[in-house]
């Protein structure tokens, strides 16, 4: 039976429905099946998702620890930010805003250009920073005038702040923003306006001072907009560091070479406590945490005399005379002297083809070890250096720490050189001659030390030998109750060592006898010592060597000294060093000298108090 067209029509629109119907039943189960992933099986990844995009987790910054002297003055503290915020959406305009806010906080144009720059870059309702470091009475206008200057938000944070401004600038450092370098692995770092330690303490202790950070969960809108605090978990203030700097003294220092480029160091002949670590001139570190102009910053730089260095780890210096001692107690130890044989100095020294001179021009006579401490006969030490060898004596001064860095927590402390043999042949491929251990034995030649590796050869040896470490943190610590190692040397020996840096100061023979101390009691010793920092030829000498007056600033010797007190039972250890200064015996003996006689002063005060109390 054939086919009606109808039927046709028929059976081809079913199958065609049919075909539909099932496509809409395969879509339609792809459909109820991603639906159901989404809400069943996703359920919790992209509910997570839903929550980063509302839930915000933001940082805390935590305060910075305090860096405190030994009786508790801050040196770096905190305190209240005064600054003013300008909120974009909160502002009919912004540069009218700007405009009216400069008749009460003038702005530069610098400043103004940053400010708009923010405004571009930022959403309008996050607020961009325009003044901070604002005093109180320029911040209060800001408030009085708020109801004029639509979308300015005064606001109040913390800051950090060195109240002694220059006198612990080397020691303390400085913090300032962090730059692209520095950003590692601390989400901290990547915080607006977080700081960090670039200089001094603040540096090398960074990680003690900046404290654990906290977090603020905040729910916020699809523009990012805070609109709660879900919770809260608060910062960990930085570690407190309390210094072995006693700030009366290192003012009284700083006060009296503050006019010259030189470094003072006082220590502790006892336990290594560095009670003042002074170098001049120096800056002020609020200037880099406020930030500081590109013109001071160059006067900074360019400044002959470095007030950026910090001349006692980082200034290397020919020691001069004051190394003298150091020989000395070698020559002794090795037997090749006593303390009672006399050498003859007519003013000439000669070793080979070559001449070396004494600064005394017709020589001292004949000297022993006493008398040739207390008036610094070159001859006599050129004799005993070259009898002694340069192995001796470098054996002597790695005892006494020259050519060590001592690792006190402030950077860039510098090693010095103590030469040998084998170090000469090493860097300049030719041997130790007779005269490099002359040169070597009045401190002079290739010898460099620090004004602090002074200060510990000294405590060294007036505290009997032991080979006490500097060291500026925690005051009274006993650092693990380990007992230095002793220096082996002949206590013999050491006292005619000590006898001439006596004498040095208190007898009428010493270079420095006019510089002792008058006051009743009081008493110190220590031996004066001048680096040149340029050779005087032959044809200087055989018309006339210009005295140090007479020369260029850059030109003159350094003046040095290292002394110690009281006399009798020393407990304190000083070295000092004016770059540039002339004569040691002129101009650095007197300055250790008033450094002594003010500590001494005061500890006869403290002891008067104590004996009114008792």
């Amino acid at each position: 039976m054939a086919t009606s067209p109808d039927d046709q029509k028929y059976k081809l629109f079913t199958r065609r429905a049919g075909l539909i119907s099932a496509g809409m039943l395969v879509l339609s189960s792809g459909l109820v099946g991603r639906l159901y992933f989404l809400q069943v099986i996703g359920q919790n990844q992209y509910k997570l998702l839903a929550d980063r995009n509302r839930i915000s987790l933001r940082l805390l910054a935590p305060v910075r620890g305090k860096i405190l002297d030994r009786d508790g003055h801050g040196l770096a503290v905190n305190r209240t930010d005064y600054r003013v915020s300008i909120i974009p959406e909160q502002a009919k305009n912004v540069e009218d805003t700007l405009d009216a806010l400069n008749k009460i906080l003038p702005l530069s144009k610098r400043q103004r250009r940053r400010i708009l720059r923010a405004v571009k870059r930022q959403r309008a309702f996050l607020p961009v920073t325009v003044a901070e470091n604002l005093d109180w009475e320029t911040f209060a206008r800001v408030n009085i005038n708020i109801p004029d200057l639509p979308g300015i938000q005064p606001d109040m944070g913390i800051t950090r702040y060195y109240p002694e401004k220059d006198l612990m600038a080397h020691i303390v450092g400085y913090v300032s923003s962090v730059n692209q370098r520095e950003i590692g692995e601390d989400p901290l770092l990547e915080l607006p306006g977080f700081k960090i330690g670039k200089n001094g303490m603040e540096r090398v202790l960074d990680q003690r001072l900046r404290g654990k950070a906290g977090n603020s969960r905040v729910e916020v809108n699809v523009m990012g907009r805070v609109i709660r605090e879900l919770s809260r978990k608060d910062s960990i203030p930085g570690d407190t560091l309390s210094l072995t700097i006693d700030r009366d003294i290192q003012k009284f220092t700083a006060d009296r070479v503050r006019d010259e480029s030189a470094a003072v160091v006082v220590m502790d002949v006892h336990s290594g406590e560095i009670l003042a670590l002074t170098s001049t001139p120096s800056f002020d570190p609020n200037d880099f945490n406020l930030g500081i102009s590109q013109k001071k910053y160059d006067a900074l730089l360019n400044d002959a005399r470095k007030p950026l260095i910090n001349k006692t780890v980082q200034g290397e210096y020919p020691p001069g005379s004051t190394f003298k001692m150091v020989v000395a107690l070698a020559a002794l130890e090795a037997g090749v002297i006593d303390g009672q044989e006399k050498i003859f100095c007519d003013g000439t020294y000669h070793i080979g083809d070559s001449i070396k001179y004494c600064w005394k021009r017709r020589g001292h006579g004949h000297v022993n070890m006493v008398e040739a401490i207390a008036g610094s006969c070159d001859v006599y030490f050129y004799t005993i250096a070259v009898r002694t060898g340069i192995d001796r004596i470098h054996e002597m001064a790695d005892h006494f720490g020259i050519g060590r860095k001592f690792g006190i927590d402030i950077p860039g402390e510098k090693s010095g050189l103590n030469p040998s043999k084998g170090w000469k042949m090493a860097t300049r491929g030719v041997r130790w001659q007779g005269g490099d251990t002359a040169n070597v034995g009045i401190g002079q030649g290739d010898v460099l030390v620090t004004p602090l590796q002074l200060a510990v050869m000294t405590a060294r040896l007036v505290n009997g030998g032991r080979a006490i470490l500097p060291r500026i943190l925690d005051p009274g610590s006993d650092h693990g109750d380990s007992e230095p190692e002793v220096i082996p040397y002949s206590r013999k020996n050491l006292a005619i060592i000590l006898e001439g840096m006596a004498a040095v100061i208190n007898s009428p023979i010493g270079v420095a006898y006019a510089r002792r101390m008058h006051h009743k009691g009081m008493s110190f010793g220590g031996k004066t010592g001048s680096a040149q920092v340029r050779r005087i030829s032959k044809s200087e000498r055989d018309v006339r060597v210009r005295k140090n007056e007479e020369k260029p600033w850059i030109e003159r010797d350094h003046a040095l000294f290292v002394g110690f007190g009281p006399l009798e039972n020393p407990r304190y250890a000083i070295s000092v060093i004016v770059e540039h200064g002339g004569g040691g015996s002129k101009k650095a003996a007197p300055i250790a000298r008033d450094v002594l006689e003010f500590m001494f002063m005061r500890d006869n005060r403290k002891k008067a108090e104590q004996g009114r109390k008792a």
